[in-house]
């Protein structure tokens, strides 16, 4: 279905209620729920499942394979890669109903979480952070943190480029691709 304001493909549902950016594109096999927001220019690969109350932000790009269940929030310019996995309960049990337990996960704007890495319920991943494929994110990633591993572990710092920074003896470190300077202070990456 193509409106005039985004696309959706022809093998997608679109429940009524669901809100859709300008711009975006919503490909092969997707189903966005009634309550759903979409910013504008999103990128929505194949198989993609989008809970109600899910608010995506502006220009994030879902790739291949991923649900985002109810309590995920992801904020601007995040890219999620294929078959990402995110839950919204600690204990789940087919017998028993737990809406009431979803905890909140936020995906700050920026982030970058790798193919089939999963990211278990109630953690925040910061701006710009970058987890790798594979790993499972099972508490906060900090602003330009790069996680790595299951479990997931900090393995240093990344440019809003997505680039590992080296810091010098003082605890800078210079962007190669962007030229923008960090300064590493009390395990805060701080962009200058």
């Amino acid at each position: 279905m193509t409106h005039k304001e985004f696309f959706i493909h022809q093998t997608s549902v679109v429940d009524s209620g669901a809100k859709v950016g300008k711009g975006t594109q919503i490909w092969h096999f997707c189903h966005i729920r009634d309550t759903a927001e979409i910013g504008e220019e999103c990128k929505l690969g194949q198989n993609i499942y989008i809970d109600g109350n899910v608010k995506i932000g502006n220009r994030v790009k879902i790739q291949n394979n991923v649900s985002v269940f109810n309590g995920v929030t992801i904020e601007d310019d995040v890219f999620l890669g294929p078959s990402v996995v995110f839950t919204n309960v600690v204990n789940p049990r087919s017998f028993i109903e737990r809406k009431d337990a979803f905890k909140q996960t936020v995906i700050k704007k920026g982030a970058t979480i790798g193919a089939n890495a999963t990211v278990i319920c109630g953690v925040e991943i910061g701006e710009y952070a970058l987890v790798g494929a594979g790993a499972v994110v099972t508490k906060n990633v900090p602003a330009y943190g790069l996680v790595l591993g299951n479990p997931g572990r900090m393995k240093g710092w990344v440019s809003r480029a997505g680039i590992t920074l080296k810091f010098n003896e003082n605890n800078m470190a210079t962007c190669p691709q962007t030229n923008e300077k960090y300064h590493l202070k009390d395990n805060q990456l701080i962009r200058l």
